[in-house]
């Protein structure tokens, strides 16, 4: 049991999404489990990049993904009779899905974000490590709810949210607030791209932008180059090297 993933490709491009049969599953938390297939399946669409793909992340039901499994921990915790166990289980967590967002950041393509539901805490740094996020008005937050349940956040979700959300009255609303933004709100603040009314138009949206963006026929290596110098303090803490692309038209 638990929440899974899958990968097709369409023409240029990669749809990976987050499927789950209980409605428990469908929350999407990320598991170990998950979040191996996804690098999994991140780590495919790299090796079967060419110049012109591109990628696009959507998962299925009310959920985008609502953050790590903190049920699995506790249970680690409860079996072992030791609060120790249970944060050490959430701190595995925490350092597998740091080479999410590094995949991400480093994936040869432009990608983007389906939120058609709601994503919270991992979820939404799952989300905001995209390069395009389009998101549904008519169900859906944006919520880190760290301070809410009483935790800090990691190093790199904080680097990403400052690297992603530009002023600093809007970080004040998502981290000291934990404000459950909504997607036209999310839009004002510049967290989200653009709002639509139904999950079919966020998806439809999504592969018009993808495949618009394809057509380009950038070189993924350049690509993934500028965006890695876009975030260096963010490279750096997820150990991203930059890299020299030279140019291929000349």
């Amino acid at each position: 049991a638990g929440a899974t993933s899958k990968l097709e490709k369409r023409g240029s491009l990669f749809i990976l999404t987050l499927i789950g049969d209980s409605k428990e599953d469908q929350e999407h938390r990320l598991s170990p489990d998950l979040i191996s297939q996804i690098r999994s399946h991140l780590s495919q669409v790299k090796s079967q990049a060419v110049d012109g793909s591109a990628l696009i992340t959507l998962s299925h039901g009310k959920f985008f993904s609502n953050g790590f499994d903190l049920r699995r921990a506790q249970a680690v915790g409860a079996e072992s009779g030791s609060y120790d166990d249970a944060r050490l289980e959430l701190h595995r967590m925490t350092e597998l899905f740091r080479g999410v967002v590094a995949d991400l950041l480093s994936l040869p393509m432009p990608t983007i974000a389906a939120v058609t539901g709601h994503a919270a805490a991992a979820g939404m740094i799952l989300a905001i490590a995209h390069d395009y996020v389009l998101m549904t008005s008519s169900r859906g937050f944006m919520y880190m709810s760290e301070l809410d349940i009483g935790m800090t956040l990691p190093d790199y979700f904080t680097a990403l949210i400052r690297a992603k959300i530009g002023s600093h009255a809007a970080r004040r609303e998502v981290l000291l607030r934990a404000a459950k933004v909504r997607a036209e709100e999310a839009v004002k603040m510049g967290i989200v791209d653009a709002a639509y009314d139904s999950a079919e138009e966020v998806v439809a949206s999504a592969v018009g932008k993808g495949e618009e963006l394809a057509k380009r026929r950038w070189s993924g290596e350049a690509y993934a180059g500028i965006r890695k110098a876009l975030f260096p303090e963010l490279c750096l803490l997820l150990g991203v090297p930059g890299n020299v692309v030279v140019p291929s038209k000349l």
